[in-house]
């Protein structure tokens, strides 16, 4: 079933049993969990069949792709300030009112991709100069990323189309189609990038179709995979969902109280995604320095860890359907029970994730390199890093708990100073002695501080008197 616990049928007062609640929160983190690792899967594969054309295709990539990611979190908070008011709406049994807003974010979210991606088309041919890229790696980085930002449109409605299937209950649909985004990004990328060629089956031979794109052919085929599933993720919103399919005639403009409900919740998640990533940024000049075995590692132990966040988003999207739909039914006591619970459940998830990458990180690492220094450099990081997996599960879905409440402020203020309050300046301050070794102590540290203050602010429970958006 798509909706799990129908919060607005629920009688006043009544508390389903612990272990219906449990089930509600694994029925609804499981799909996502499941699509997070899809993806994840996904980009290695893609990342490999870009890395076959060399390492100057990878380096220009390289050089422009935290901007890339900047501008799809960017157009994730967009989306998510009008689907934790849908997740409200749906709680308090307001369905006509949150097609009004799915209606009114359409308008409103296709304004802002277009007014990004125009953005971003502007400063394609200046931003790998702005990056410091080297001079040969220019071309193809400023075509990449002009071709990517013209995908940030189709993009933002992807994500639109995801959190508002997610907030009414239903992830099982955004997540077979976040999936399907994958698949369709993956045989894209085989057609655009590489040229026609044969392969050989036992005693037969087939043609590939190919157009020898090369870099080019790998932004497009993201685009053209974005396209497709932005398409089916709306129609199935609008068209498909009990709950929010668009019936009637209602204005599609956009009302200043619902662009202003919007900005409450997205614009603190704006500005700590554009300072986060900045802190970012400055990690790798601070690494930089260190050689390139230290350099090399520290990439890709970042990418063997992103495995372990998954479970976490997971739970994270869950959560904020969760409090969101209690909220608006006007269950704050059901609310605080999903975030704790939530919580509990991402933690114990993560623990177990991190627990798994310190067995597995010398296997990790042998796969993603043959380079012995950087396997053990590599195996040594991700190891300390594994013991902070549990408080970095704490302040992710506690975060996605809080997000369902409308209270993205103070959650980002505490993001951004542990980031630059304590992982910034410390590491700053022990890589010239302690090396990447004592970079990644500090980042665990400042993971585990981070987990603590989420908890803090969720147990503490003043984010239960927020006004609802609904």
């Amino acid at each position: 079933m798509a909706y799990v616990l129908d919060m607005a049928s629920l009688p006043a007062g009544r508390t389903p049993s612990r272990g219906r609640l449990i089930r509600t929160v694994l029925s609804l983190s499981a799909p996502a969990i499941l699509s997070e690792l899809s993806t994840t899967l996904m980009q290695y594969i893609d990342a490999g069949m870009v890395g076959s054309l060399g390492a100057h295709a990878t380096a220009s990539i390289g050089l422009v792709e935290s901007t890339v990611w900047l501008l799809d979190g960017w157009a994730m908070c967009a989306a998510t300030g009008f689907t934790v008011q849908v997740a409200q709406l749906v709680g308090a049994g307001k369905d006509v009112e949150a097609r009004r807003v799915l209606r009114q974010s359409i308008v409103a979210l296709l304004a802002f991709g277009i007014t990004l991606a125009g953005i971003g088309v502007l400063v394609s041919g200046s931003l790998p100069a702005w990056l410091g890229g080297a001079s040969e790696l220019h071309a193809d980085a400023s075509l990449y990323f002009l071709i990517c930002s013209c995908a940030i449109v189709p993009v933002t409605m992807a994500r639109l189309g995801t959190g508002m299937l997610q907030c009414s209950g239903d992830m099982r649909t955004p997540s077979v189609l976040n999936v399907l985004s994958c698949v369709l990004d993956v045989c894209f990328n085989w057609v655009l990038i590489h040229p026609e060629s044969e392969l050989a089956l036992g005693g037969l031979t087939l043609c590939m179709p190919g157009f020898g794109l090369g870099l080019a052919g790998a932004a497009i085929g993201t685009l053209l995979a974005q396209l497709v599933v932005a398409f089916l993720l709306l129609w199935c919103a609008c068209v498909r969902s009990p709950r929010l399919r668009l019936q009637g005639h209602a204005p599609w403009h956009p009302r200043w109280r619902t662009v202003r409900s919007s900005l409450s919740v997205s614009g603190p998640m704006l500005l700590e995604r554009t300072v986060m990533s900045a802190a970012y940024i400055a990690g790798t000049v601070i690494v930089a320095p260190l050689g390139t075995v230290a350099v090399a590692a520290n990439s890709l132990a970042v990418t063997a860890e992103a495995v372990c966040y998954m479970p976490g988003i997971g739970v994270s999207a869950a959560a904020t359907t969760l409090v969101g739909q209690a909220i608006g039914a006007g269950r704050k006591d059901l609310a605080r029970t999903f975030a704790r619970l939530s919580t509990a459940m991402g933690m114990l998830l993560m623990g177990l994730s991190g627990a798994l990458m310190w067995a597995f990180a010398p296997y990790i690492l042998a796969m993603l390199t043959p380079d012995a220094a950087v396997q053990a450099m590599g195996t040594a990081v991700l190891r300390i890093e594994a013991f902070a997996e549990p408080l970095f599960g704490a302040s992710i879905v506690a975060a996605g708990a809080l997000r369902g409440a409308a209270d993205t402020l103070v959650p980002s203020i505490i993001a951004v100073a542990s980031m630059w309050g304590v992982r910034m300046s410390l590491s700053a301050l022990v890589a010239p002695v302690w090396g990447l070794m004592g970079v990644w102590s500090v980042m665990a540290g400042e993971l585990c501080l981070r987990g603590i203050l989420f908890l803090w602010r969720l147990l503490r429970g003043r984010w239960l008197n927020r006004a609802t958006l609904a």
